[in-house]
């Protein structure tokens, strides 16, 4: 009796790991490798314990519940309640060049390599120069606003 509570225990907790392995981790992992050799394993304690024709039907029996267990787990959607179900709308630095303009001028916080901190009405942005080097302290033009981008240069 215990031989097939081993057998029995040894095939559902691997397909329970190649479950797992579909449902909720993406790719080939460990645990579907194990979950595998769990399968073989116990097939293979059937053949052992109760000869060829117990083995057969034990790899059969396997099989059927393989099939039943992912059937049953896509169709009805069991696994829904675990997906994620929201979205995030925001957007990262949303609004965040709003009230400047093209040719305001400002004063570079940081040293602009080509990208550092620049300030304008007490406000620090991140600001980027076309290429060039620019000293802290330096007063700064902006020459055009991308998306979230402010493109500066000197002001000689």
């Amino acid at each position: 009796m215990i031989e097939w509570t081993i057998v029995i225990a040894l095939i559902l907790f691997g397909l329970g790991l190649i479950v797992v392995e579909i449902i909720f981790i993406p790719g080939t992992t460990v645990v579907g490798v194990l979950g595998f050799a769990f399968l073989v394993i116990g097939a293979g304690l059937s053949f052992h314990y109760f000869g060829s024709e117990a083995g057969w039907i034990t790899v059969g029996g396997a099989a059927v519940a393989s099939g039943l267990v992912f059937y049953y787990s896509f169709k009805t959607n069991v696994w829904g309640r675990f997906a994620l179900k929201s979205s995030i709308q925001s957007k990262v630095n949303e609004g965040e060049t709003k009230g400047l303009l093209q040719g305001q001028e400002g004063v570079a916080v940081s040293a602009l390599r080509p990208i550092g901190k620049g300030e304008w009405d007490n406000k620090i942005y991140e600001v980027k120069t076309q290429g060039g080097y620019v000293e802290a302290g330096t007063k700064i033009r902006i020459v055009k606003i991308s998306i979230n981008e402010i493109v500066v240069e000197p002001i000689t």
